[in-house]
């Protein structure tokens, strides 16, 4: 992994848990927004799916040792799942089609496939009673407002970034 990338995953995590705190703070109503997601969408847009993915893993993890938020069990490992995918298959497809809402709505499809395995895992060590398929299934109604935010706004920010000849030349 290249130093560059390394120090950008560094910031888009930093904006993983910055943002979600922003929300929690003034009272944004941080699950219904998705603040967590945005940044390592765009990470695996930009940095591609192994920064993506790792930015997905990390980004939680921390936010919920340092500020509690996704709650430690049973949120947490299931959000490190969840964000993986995002930032792993985002990175992924767009690195091979260039096509960005092929891309974004693949990774947030199978983001959420992960969440199914995460909370299957989660289920069969530290939350028992979980189910996994109710778990995921029961937050997308809450998570409708964030998807269309990511929807609207990521393709508008990559678009702007990509055209932007100094990070255009960054990411190469």
């Amino acid at each position: 992994m290249k130093t560059k990338n390394l120090v950008l995953s560094g910031i888009f995590i930093a904006f993983g848990v910055i943002l979600p705190m922003f929300f929690h703070t003034f009272k944004l109503a941080g699950p219904m927004f998705l603040p967590m997601h945005i940044p390592v969408l765009i990470a695996g847009f930009l940095l591609g799916p192994l920064c993506g993915a790792f930015v997905g893993i990390l980004t939680p993890i921390l936010s919920g040792f340092m500020t509690g938020m996704p709650p430690l069990v049973p949120v947490m490992p299931i959000m490190a799942f969840e964000l993986c995918g995002y930032g792993l298959v985002t990175g992924l497809v767009f690195s091979k089609t260039k096509k960005i809402y092929v891309s974004l709505i693949t990774g947030m499809v199978t983001g959420r496939l992960f969440a199914i395995v995460g909370a299957f895992v989660v289920s069969l060590t530290i939350a028992p009673k979980i189910s996994p398929i109710a778990y995921v299934v029961g937050g997308l109604s809450t998570a409708i407002p964030g998807m269309v935010i990511q929807l609207i706004f990521i393709p508008i920010l990559i678009r702007l970034m990509l055209k932007n000849p100094e990070i255009s030349k960054s990411l190469s």
